[in-house]
């Protein structure tokens, strides 16, 4: 047996910053208002004539990932990518990442866990080094989000949310089994589905044809919808349980904890959760003021400016945390 363990870390963020203030232009907005309930600042939003997508952000942060993990490209064996936002319905952006590097004719798997996607998309790479099958993967957290949001008054509870991003890693394979990533957990309850998801197009609901031959304005099923309260009273009940359960796993309490990195939806969210666990602010790393909700892509991006600005050491236990859309959640306990 081995564990896995973390070698490159990349990330990628839009040059164009959309602040409150940008937004209480378009929507009936303004910064009190969106910081008080969310803690975010500014975001990152695509600009149209850029060219950027969720594949070409990914494949920058998957580039400065495998430049930092000192690997030669050719020496990536999987990808795994994680998104809500693929540049096509299918295929997913996987495999785009792996022709545009130029790699042999590996795997690439796409997860479509929405704000655990990165969670549930290293647990997949952590498994597969385990055992064995493969060393060294790819693994991408990618979302173009502003294209696909309701930017009026009447969508202003989502769009002041969500952002634009990238961040990817690279694994390898790691002999010494008290080092790297000691556990995932990973938990879903799909009763409560439609509390947060976009219900078109889809196969088995609303079809982009059924939309378009019913001409119907008030038809705002392509756009996401979030029971906002809802959502935040599950997260900190399941953000606390996964985390206990991935300390318990490995006989350590809440103390051993270096470095905790939540999935940055909502500040307020981070900060219970710190207070629950008597985390200094030293402990917990947030940049969603700066970033938003980017969704798949906003623990990498943390992760990797968290180790950027030396907050993460070596031997330092690190945990990693999600919860989002399905309900899906699920965490990382990791031993840097």
């Amino acid at each position: 047996m081995y564990n896995s363990k973390i070698i490159g870390l990349g990330k990628y963020v839009p040059d164009n910053i959309v602040t409150n203030d940008d937004l209480s232009k378009i929507m009936d907005t303004n910064d009190e208002w969106i910081t008080e309930r969310t803690g975010i600042k500014e975001r990152r939003w695509v600009k149209p004539e850029s060219g950027e997508t969720t594949f070409t952000m990914g494949l920058e942060a998957a580039k400065m990932a495998i430049e930092r993990s000192g690997l030669d490209t050719d020496e990536i064996d999987f990808i795994v990518f994680a998104t809500l936002s693929p540049d096509y319905f299918f295929p997913g952006p996987g495999v785009q990442v792996q022709e545009a590097l130029g790699i042999k004719t590996i795997g690439a798997l796409d997860v479509r866990n929405q704000c655990s996607g990165f969670i549930y998309a290293i647990s997949v790479a952590d498994q597969f080094i385990k055992t064995g099958m493969y060393k060294n993967i790819l693994v991408i957290g990618s979302e173009l989000q502003s294209k696909g949001i309701d930017k009026s008054t009447r969508g202003r509870d989502i769009s002041v949310i969500f952002g634009d991003g990238a961040g990817a890693v690279v694994l390898t394979r790691e002999e010494d089994t008290t080092k790297g990533i000691l556990s995932t957990h990973l938990h879903s309850e799909g009763k409560h589905a439609l509390e947060l998801a976009s219900e078109a197009p889809g196969m088995g609901g609303r079809w982009i044809t059924d939309i378009i031959a019913d001409n119907n304005p008030e038809d705002l099923s392509y756009y996401p919808y979030m029971n906002g309260q809802f959502v935040f009273k599950n997260a900190v009940v399941r953000f606390s349980e996964v985390i206990i359960e991935g300390l318990m796993k490995n006989n350590l309490d809440k103390d051993a904890i270096d470095m905790l990195i939540p999935h940055q939806a909502n500040l307020r969210i981070a900060q219970f959760i710190q207070k629950k666990f008597g985390l200094s602010d030293d402990q917990v790393f947030n940049n969603i003021q700066k970033y938003g909700n980017t969704t798949a892509a906003s623990i990498p991006i943390a992760l990797c400016e968290a180790w950027e600005e030396g907050k993460i050491k070596e031997g330092d236990t690190v945990v990693l945390a999600a919860f989002g859309s399905g309900f899906t959640w699920g965490s990382a306990i990791i031993k840097w």
